[in-house]
């Protein structure tokens, strides 16, 4: 058989492999797990900027926000998971739903510019939430925090977006130590994890907040540097999340760069890999 009657074949043979490959990895995310990586603080020290994790898209079960979007700018895709399931959202129901737990740390759409996000679940439907003098309140009841060592980095450029961390011991310059208070904070179901404080600022103290039926309360442990629930969705905030809108549940951290990009294998951080998220 001639080069001339076999190149056409072989084309084909490899543009069939490029579209089934495609297609598996599209059913594996929308269906199983989902790829996410931090790109900002709002979750230190729990997760750091430059953590890659694959989010449980089966814990909650499935919404139209379980479709994946794929945003590439430089060539021009944007692809949002309202164009391929749009026709699913509204009745703020899942397909095989679980019920989100307190401290779940969870992956979630945005309600109104559907941006991915990720923060720590602190109110069901029906709890009062509220934070006093910096305590976190749940049904009128302080959680529980106990003192922590400072949690350190250095002052300098941080992930892609060259962003320079907030410090609790004020200015400090390029490479010095940059400390925030840190206590352990356990939620009321025995939930423990981390939280930070950087200043005194207006969202230590907040209105009593009731959460609808159907949605869900969100903070970042990065108390003083995150846009969470505790801010309403008109002046950029979060907001109430619809039952909907959650993505899934980040369980483990992959692995963690400490660079521009997660390809930059040399500055992966060795004791991140595999690391269980609390």
């Amino acid at each position: 058989m001639s080069t001339e009657e076999t190149k056409p074949n072989g084309i084909w043979e490899t543009i069939k492999t490029i579209f089934w490959a495609l297609l598996i990895a599209g059913v594996f995310r929308s269906i199983f797990f989902q790829p996410f990586w931090i790109p900002s603080g709002s979750m230190k020290d729990t997760l750091l900027i430059g953590d890659f994790l694959f989010v449980n898209k089966m814990a909650y079960g499935y919404s139209y926000a379980s479709c994946p979007s794929v945003r590439i700018p430089a060539v021009g895709i944007n692809v949002d998971a309202t164009d391929l399931c749009g026709w699913t959202q509204g009745d703020n129901k899942r397909l095989f739903g679980g019920e989100p737990k307190t401290g779940d740390v969870v992956v979630f759409r945005h309600p109104v510019n559907g941006t991915d996000y990720i923060k720590r679940l602190v109110g069901l439907p029906g709890d009062t939430v509220q934070v006093t003098a910096g305590v976190l309140q749940i049904n009128s009841k302080p959680v529980t925090l106990e003192p922590a060592p400072d949690f350190e980095e250095i002052f300098e450029l941080q992930g892609p977006q060259g962003m320079r961390p907030r410090c609790e011991n004020g200015a400090v310059g390029e490479g010095a130590t940059c400390l925030k208070g840190r206590q352990y904070e356990t939620l009321p179901n025995g939930r423990k994890h981390s939280i930070l404080n950087i200043a005194d600022q207006r969202s230590d103290n907040t209105p009593l907040y009731t959460v609808p039926a159907g949605h869900y309360f969100f903070m970042g442990d990065n108390r003083d540097n995150s846009t969470d629930s505790r801010f309403d969705q008109r002046v950029g905030g979060v907001g109430f999340v619809p039952y909907e809108n959650l993505i899934g549940r980040a369980d483990r951290v992959m692995f963690s760069s400490g660079g521009r990009s997660m390809l930059y294998f040399w500055t992966w951080r060795g004791d991140r890999f595999f690391k269980k998220i609390d």
